[in-house]
Order: structure tokens, then C-alpha cells, then sequence
């Protein structure tokens, strides 16, 4: 008799737990904020995107509660059928001005973003050249394409420069890349990417996730970090990391917005985005605004983080953002070490594959404009002791 469904995956599901890779959701009873509480305790949280500390920010839940008693909970339909209300339209003219692009769309979330424009944009006869630790969401994008891809080993120019002459021959080509990755805390080198882009015919794509609201003068993202805003085709972020609320966004010339409208499906066939999210979203970007100092903490305890965990001897790669990786490498270590992280009341969960190589395991630490030179200091003391 044949395995059911059932018994192959409780197979499938052993296996993974036997290769120390099995995972399973925790329950918060409060806000990713600075403390979360899980399972009655109140852990200390290095684990949250929530950069700027929005999240629970009295402006932004105001914004939220305000959209809900004017449009409802939800979004309900799609925008092009009668999704779309005062809040999206608001949201996206902000966008716009915020990232200086003369157009936005907003996708219910990050990852809908990556596929929706990658899939609209490139199909057979095209290419995507990307870097090889691209987010997940622009490798499904790329699936999605049918596309030719062509990866380059991570931030690696000259190789970049060798793929782009051999893609000479293809009707359409897109270079994509991270600004900042997200395991990794590292940046993009944007200025050469878009040099040797141009030189060579290419579009631009930048996944500004985590950098939007942390790097620039103006908290735009590292595209205008490096003064290259005006050089790059197509600007995507999401709402949901250091802007607090939940979404996905793209940003570009107007034509690329109305092409969008009209051909990404995870635009199209999707209900829009909560009015609440739109709205708080709007009120969290005044507050970046307003208020650089925050992205300014979280950056300074980050580079305190680093040197720290330096200092002691461990390998933080290349981390240059708030995001601070320690390696580790072996499955088994990490857990450990996050769990010994959890006995003294501290949230770091484990990275493992597939989400990084084997081999390559390590905790993420997020900083956030919450965070406190005390709290540095009681991390490390955890991990040393």
C-alpha cells in the first residue's frame, strides 16, 4: 500500500527536525518593540525589523485607528475593481516625494513587489542578472519570468562586468540586487552596479527593504546614500521593516508605475492593502522625517555592536548596517547558542538553511532606535559568558 500524504510528510518533517532545521512559531503578546513577551516572559528582542521603533509609534497607531472608523478593516476587493481609497492614493503621492521618483505603487507586501514587477517586466527572450545572495522573493521573481538568469558571487564587479557582456545578445536585461542584505548586514556597491548597468544597456533594480527610512541624508535609502536615486529604473521597499506598518512598495518614472497597473499580477488579482497599513504607513514616514536621530541611534549601537563582538573575536562578515550578523557555522552551535541566549532572557532566534548556506549558521542581530547602550552591554555579556 502506498504511503498516504500524511505519513510522507511526518517523514519529511522528521527528517528535517533530525538535521536540527525544524522550526516553529512563537506567539507574542505584545508589539515587536524593544521587550516582546513570549510565553509570559519578556524577553529583550534582537530580532524585530522594526529599525525605527514605529511600530507602536502614538502617531502611527493614531493614523491606523483613524483609517479604520473612516474605511473599515480591510481592503476587500482589488484597487482596479473597487479596492482602491483616499489612503492608497495619499500613500503612494508620499512615496513618491520621499524616494524623489515621479511615481509609486503600493502591493499588499514586500515579496508580492518583487514578483509582481520582475514578472511583468522580463518574460523568454530576456535576462536577470542578480546578485547571488539576492532575498528569496527576487529568486521566486525570477522563477516566475521564465527569464534567463545569470548570478554573480556577492558584490563581486568584475564578475558582474564578465555576465553583462554575455548577456550582449538578449532583448531586455535587468540588473537586481539587494541594497542591503538582509543576513548578511552588508551593502551593495551600488555606484559600480549602475556604471557598468549603463555601460552595457542594462535596467536597474534596487530592493531597498532594509535600507528605506535607515540610510541617506533624508532616511531615502542607500540610493541616496550614494547620490545614485536619479540613475536607478526602479526603486522597491517595503512599509513593514523600519516604517512600522505592513506592505511593499515600487518607485520609478510614471510609465513604469502605469505599466505595473496594467501587468503585474500580484498587483492586479490581489485585495488591496488594509486602509490602516496605508495610513500608518503615511504617519510613520513623517516621523522618519522628522526625526532623523533615530535612524541615526539605531546605526551608532549597530557599529557598538560590532566592534564589541570584534574585539572579543568573533566574525561579524562584513556587516556595515544595522543588521549585525555574528557566524557561527555549525547548525548544532547556533542553536545553542541562541537557546543559551534565551535562558537569560534574551530573543535572537537561530539562521539556518535555507535561508543561509550550510555551513554558514549564525545569529541576527537588529538594532533599533529603541535599543540602549545597556542592552549592547547585556548581550554580550550573554554570548561570552
Amino acid at each position: 500500500m502506498k504511503a498516504t500524504m500524511k505519513e510522507i510528510l511526518r517523514q519529511e518533517v522528521a527528517s528535517i527536525t533530525a538535521d536540527g532545521l525544524y522550526r516553529e512559531m512563537r506567539t507574542a503578546a505584545s508589539a515587536p518593540a524593544r521587550e516582546i513577551v513570549l510565553g509570559g516572559k519578556a524577553y529583550l528582542n534582537f530580532s524585530s525589523n522594526n529599525y525605527l521603533g514605529l511600530a507602536a509609534h502614538p502617531a502611527v497607531k493614531r493614523a491606523a485607528q483613524a483609517a479604520i472608523e473612516s474605511y473599515g478593516a480591510g481592503g476587500t476587493s482589488s484597487r482596479l475593481i473597487a479596492g482602491m481609497l483616499e489612503p492608497h492614493r495619499e500613500l503612494e503621492e508620499k512615496l513618491a516625494r520621499f524616494k524623489n521618483t515621479e511615481a509609486a505603487l503600493v502591493f499588499p507586501s514586500g515579496y508580492q513587489a518583487n514578483v509582481g514587477v520582475i514578472s511583468a517586466l522580463l518574460s523568454g527572450g530576456d535576462c536577470l542578472i542578480m546578485d547571488r545572495l539576492s532575498h528569496a522573493s527576487l529568486w521566486d521573481a525570477a522563477r516566475l519570468s521564465r527569464a534567463r538568469v545569470f548570478i554573480y558571487p556577492h558584490r563581486d564587479m568584475a564578475a558582474l562586468e564578465k555576465v553583462l557582456r554575455r548577456a550582449k545578445g538578449y532583448r531586455r536585461k535587468l540588473v537586481v540586487t539587494d541594497s542591503v542584505f538582509s543576513m548578511d548586514g552588508d551593502l551593495a556597491p551600488l555606484p559600480a552596479i549602475v556604471a557598468l548597468a549603463q555601460t552595457h544597456g542594462a535596467w536597474t533594480m534596487i530592493d531597498e527593504a532594509h535600507a528605506t527610512g535607515i540610510f541617506g541624508e533624508n532616511g531615502r535609502g542607500l540610493a541616496e546614500h550614494y547620490g545614485f536615486e536619479n540613475n536607478i529604473d526602479i526603486i522597491m521597499g517595503t512599509l513593514s521593516k523600519a516604517l512600522g506598518s505592513q506592505g511593499g512598495f515600487v518607485c520609478g518614472a510614471r510609465e513604469t508605475i502605469q505599466y505595473m497597473v496594467n501587468r503585474s499580477r500580484s498587483f492586479i488579482y490581489t485585495t488591496a492593502l488594509a486602509p490602516a497599513c496605508a495610513a500608518g504607513a503615511l504617519a510613520a514616514i513623517g516621523v522618519a522625517e522628522a526625526e532623523p536621530a533615530r535612524r541615526q541611534k539605531a546605526l551608532s549601537l549597530a557599529g557598538e555592536l560590532r566592534g564589541r563582538l570584534r574585539a572579543v573575536g568573533f566574525n561579524t562578515l562584513s556587516s556595515e548596517s544595522q543588521i549585525v550578523p555574528l557566524l557561527v557555522g555549525p547548525t548544532t552551535e547556533t542553536v545553542s547558542l541562541s537557546a543559551k541566549l534565551w535562558r537569560d532572557g534574551i530573543y535572537a532566534p537561530p539562521i539556518r538553511p535555507p535561508t543561509v548556506p550550510d555551513g554558514e549558521c549564525r545569529l541576527r542581530f537588529s538594532l533599533t532606535a529603541d535599543h540602549t547602550a545597556d542592552d549592547i552591554a547585556r548581550l554580550i555579556e550573554s554570548i561570552t559568558t
